[in-house]
């Protein structure tokens, strides 16, 4: 693999450095009270944690900081990632009213930001009340957004929450998975000490499984969380997948998570495959770290692609090209990637799904010089974890669940996050895991 060039520390600190600023407190102020505090509150509605968003502006703009923390709180445990993280354009800063009358939506996620950095600046006050304890336990796998609202709400009502997780640093997603341009692993570290305020013990290190065995976890817990998240991307199932130089979107991602950036080696020419989300991050990250050119191969079109317009948007502006209609059939090279052979592709009729089924072209066959192949088709399930456990019933490649109480088919087992809707955002997991906490509490109370 021939290696971009390593940038400066100061270089690499200015790529990466957050591409939304945070308000002022003038700024601040003056945003909130643009708010029109809506009889309705379309915002609310667009939010999948239903944080009730005209009152925590309306508090900032009184300078109640510490009620508009609490007023988001209530709804969502990991805000400041959402914050930073959410696509407020296409939720809550989408539905605002002022889009109808062509103005400039109020900034939610700024706003929110602004809260909940004052909240921890201050030293996390206490602001909810929790239950004495009832001597039940609950044993979360998975630490990232959905294992913590769930811990995070369980040890409100009582439960003593023990959330396992296999990484040496907690958060999941939050900590691992994020672009730092957009969050930063100290944010999530943030939420993480939050939910351990509550009374929450999140053992690190432990792989459910592996160090400690299912029936260990059924024996010493009244109920289960599973908050697994998804594993790496799915393989792209042609020759030279084995080269050196291509590598997993998910393992690059988390390597550059970890913010030592001359330690993330990126090739001078980076094809990355698929175009959903985190194929952008991954794309948009290469390109900071110093590669020369940065492509995104496609087989459907523009239309089809799965990345939502802020994203699309970004990698346009860091010169990411952008090659739809195109599916790679074999990554070249002896030792190293050298190349990336393609076909042109055109669209045929609607799959199951509604999208159309990309058909070969004959006689397209081309070949992309790249240095680097990162494979970013989405991800899948974690299959031997979830067959692990007794009658856990898996649909379309999900652990399927009650949608309103997010029991599994394994009555003590509940579940949440990206391992049940297939990759949604940050706040969905957020609110799967407070829903499951009730979910749980009701069942247990139940026995």
């Amino acid at each position: 693999m021939e290696k971009a060039p390593k940038l400066s520390l100061s270089e690499y600190e200015k790529n990466f450095d957050e591409i939304t600023p945070a308000f002022s407190k003038n700024s601040a102020v003056l945003e909130a009270n643009r708010c029109l505090y809506c009889y309705d509150s379309p915002c609310i509605k667009a939010c999948p944690t239903h944080i009730d968003i005209p009152t925590f502006i309306k508090k900032i703009s009184t300078d109640n900081l510490i009620g508009s923390a609490k007023t988001i709180l209530e709804s969502n445990w990991v805000a400041l990632t959402c914050a930073k993280a959410c696509p407020v354009e296409e939720l809550c800063e989408g539905a605002c009213v002022y889009n109808e009358k062509g103005e400039q939506p109020i900034q939610i996620g700024r706003l929110q930001r602004y809260s909940i950095d004052h909240y921890f600046e201050n030293n996390m006050p206490e602001l909810f009340e929790q239950k004495e304890s009832n001597g039940k336990s609950v044993g979360i796998i998975g630490s990232g957004p959905a294992g913590l609202a769930c811990a995070a709400e369980l040890s409100l009502l009582g439960y003593k929450a023990v959330v396992y997780e296999s990484n040496e640093i907690p958060g999941g997603l939050n900590s691992w998975g994020i672009a730092p341009y957009k969050s930063r692993q100290a944010d999530s570290l943030k939420e993480v000490a939050l939910v351990e305020s509550f009374g929450a013990e999140i053992k690190t290190g432990i792989t459910v499984g592996e160090d400690i065995s299912f029936d260990e976890i059924f024996r010493k817990h009244d109920a289960i969380f599973i908050g697994i998240g998804l594993g790496n991307s799915q393989s792209l199932n042609i020759p030279g997948e084995n080269l050196v130089g291509v590598v997993d979107a998910i393992t690059f991602i988390e390597d550059v998570k970890q913010e030592v950036w001359t330690n993330v080696d990126v090739g001078k020419k980076v094809a990355v495959i698929g175009a959903g989300n985190t194929a952008i991050d991954a794309a948009t990250e290469a390109k900071r770290l110093g590669a020369e050119k940065v492509m995104i191969i496609y087989r459907r079109s523009e239309k089809e692609m799965p990345a939502n317009d802020y994203e699309y948007e970004l990698a346009k502006q860091d010169g990411i090209v952008f090659h739809f209609l195109t599916s790679p059939i074999e990554i070249m090279g002896e030792d190293s990637v050298t190349g990336l052979k393609s076909l042109k592709m055109e669209l045929g009729k609607e799959d199951e799904k509604g999208r159309r089924v990309p058909i070969p072209i004959a006689d397209s066959e081309f070949e992309i010089p790249v240095d680097m192949v990162i494979s970013a088709l989405g991800q899948k399930v974690k299959k031997h974890f979830v067959e692990s456990i007794n009658d856990l019933q898996i649909e379309n490649k999900l652990i399927l669940v009650d949608k309103e109480t997010f029991q599994t088919t394994n009555k003590r087992v509940f579940a949440g996050g990206d391992c049940i809707n297939g990759g949604k955002e940050v706040v969905n997991a957020a609110y799967d895991g407070k829903r499951a906490a009730h979910g749980i509490d009701s069942y247990i109370k139940s026995l």
